[in-house]
């Protein structure tokens, strides 16, 4: 695993411990959804929720997010994420939410002070099948909708066979792509909510 592009470009950074269920995305997977995402990175304010060591977090610091707050339950991997956080030198434009995203992250936004361009939500898959979208767009959804900019985006990653609702939470799916087994929607702020 490593940086893509930009600043810490060819930076290697520690992949999840071995029997963490956190899932890195393919470097051809990841370079299409950045190569998307480039115009709004430009000193964005991002979100890695679920972030796993940290990839998608630190490859938007690299390509010019001035701000990245990661979040990630697992503590065996969240001392990764702190290691890869200071290989590439990036302590101080990086927060670490530790816990669980679904029970916190109501709490985190409210101290945030700002709100987010590009949220990265990648729950694992086993969660993601589990999921009751009624409480996960009070917890997740809402919230973020209400912490987003006007023409912010939250990229949600899931299993190809599950089926995600078109609106959440004051969100709108914008697009979808497929890419093997897997679905990443964009969703923005429906119209009204800005």
């Amino acid at each position: 695993m490593h940086i893509l592009a930009g600043e810490f470009k060819g930076r290697k950074l520690l992949g999840p411990p071995g029997r963490s269920i956190t899932r890195p995305l393919t470097g051809n997977v990841k370079k299409s959804l950045f190569d998307t995402l480039a115009p709004q990175l430009d000193e964005a304010f991002v979100l890695d929720l679920y972030c796993g060591t940290g990839t998608m977090g630190l490859e938007a610091l690299s390509r010019g997010a001035r701000r990245c707050c990661f979040a990630e339950r697992d503590r065996a991997v969240v001392q990764r994420l702190r290691r890869n956080i200071e290989a590439v030198s990036a302590e101080d434009c990086s927060v670490i939410w530790a816990g669980d995203v679904g029970r916190r992250l109501r709490s985190w936004l409210g101290q945030l002070g700002e709100r987010a361009d590009i949220v990265f939500l990648d729950p694992p898959y086993a969660d993601a099948r589990r999921w009751d979208w009624t409480h996960v767009e009070r917890a997740i959804f809402a919230p973020l909708a209400a912490a987003l900019t006007d023409d912010g985006l939250v990229i949600l990653r899931t299993p190809d066979k599950l089926e995600v609702p078109q609106a959440l939470g004051g969100l709108g799916v914008r697009r979808s792509r497929k890419y093997g087994g897997m679905i990443v929607t964009f969703y923005g702020l429906v119209t009204g909510n800005q």
